[in-house]
């Protein structure tokens, strides 16, 4: 990662999470499984999730019918890690309406590609004053 300028950094890694995004929309564990560490942890308003745990949210099929990311933006934790944080828009499969949450992840250098170790959604709120 060194060397790498900002926005490659956060080319790498957005991409990256759009193909989390892109695996709740199509129900692909296996692309779903291959991006999350062994011990990926995830923190989300209804609790704790590890890495087998979010892969068994997509048994029944798809969880996301469709997603928009914006505000994107990365900080380089370390020589090999890298937090993308970001605004995400999204429709949950088999519902019409949109919500929205602010999302951070954590994810680190493993040979050529990235895994996610971590990631927190916040879902959108009134600001605090």
């Amino acid at each position: 990662m060194k060397g790498k300028s900002m926005d490659d950094l956060l080319q790498d890694v957005l991409t990256m999470e759009c193909m989390v995004w892109d695996a709740l929309v199509s129900g692909d564990t296996r692309s779903y499984r291959a991006a999350l560490s062994e011990d990926f942890e995830g923190v989300y308003p209804d609790g704790f999730f590890g890495r087998e745990d979010q892969i068994a949210t997509l048994t029944t099929g798809p969880t996301v019918a469709a997603y928009q990311l914006s505000q994107e933006r990365v900080r380089r934790i370390g020589d090999d890690h890298a937090l993308l944080s970001y605004h995400a828009r999204f429709q949950r499969a088999g519902q019409t309406a949109w919500e929205e949450m602010r999302v951070s992840s954590l994810w680190r250098r493993e040979g050529a590609g990235w895994v996610n170790l971590f990631s927190q959604d916040t879902p959108e709120g009134r600001p605090v004053p």
